[in-house]
């Protein structure tokens, strides 16, 4: 299977959402910009992947990462960003989102879990009471000490 076939548009991923649900198939959802993919995303993604058996990662486009991080960010395009994600092995399906916040892709996919970094209480994070209303679970992930797109940044920048 090709990795780019693992990206989506909200649409059919709808319908393989619906399709996994039948399976019984327990989905887990998160989200990022994931700009520069680093040691910390993927044991991040990992331990995600490792609450059920598909895991979705909605990608912030080009325009929700600018408006999130600043005018020189992302560093890599949108199309790069998604098809990174999709090669991952722990990763079920990829899918790419433009608002500020993914609650219209969990109100949509109602996915079993729901998973951001342990910088949220599960109570703060988007999607929390949509989640929980329809029977799913919130949780957070310990991020990697040390691992982040900004300190990989901001080494770059001062030539280390």
């Amino acid at each position: 299977m090709s990795y780019k076939s693992k990206i989506f548009t909200l649409e059919a991923l709808t319908e393989l959402r619906k399709k996994w649900a039948e399976d019984g198939e327990t989905v887990v959802f998160t989200n990022g910009c994931f700009d520069i993919l680093h040691r910390g995303h993927v044991d991040y993604l990992n331990k995600a992947a490792n609450l059920g058996s598909k895991l979705i990662v909605a990608v912030n486009t080009d325009q929700s990462v600018s408006a999130i991080k600043g005018p020189k960010r992302p560093i890599q395009d949108e199309v790069s960003r998604s098809e990174i994600m999709a090669a991952l092995g722990c990763v079920d399906a990829v899918t790419l989102f433009d608002s500020d916040t993914p609650l219209e892709l969990i109100s949509q996919l109602l996915p079993d879990i729901l998973v951001k970094g342990a910088d949220y209480k599960p109570e703060e994070i988007v999607g929390y009471d949509v989640v929980v209303k329809n029977g799913g679970d919130v949780k957070t992930i310990d991020f990697l000490v040390g691992y982040s797109t900004s300190l990989i940044e901001k080494k770059v920048l001062e030539g280390r």
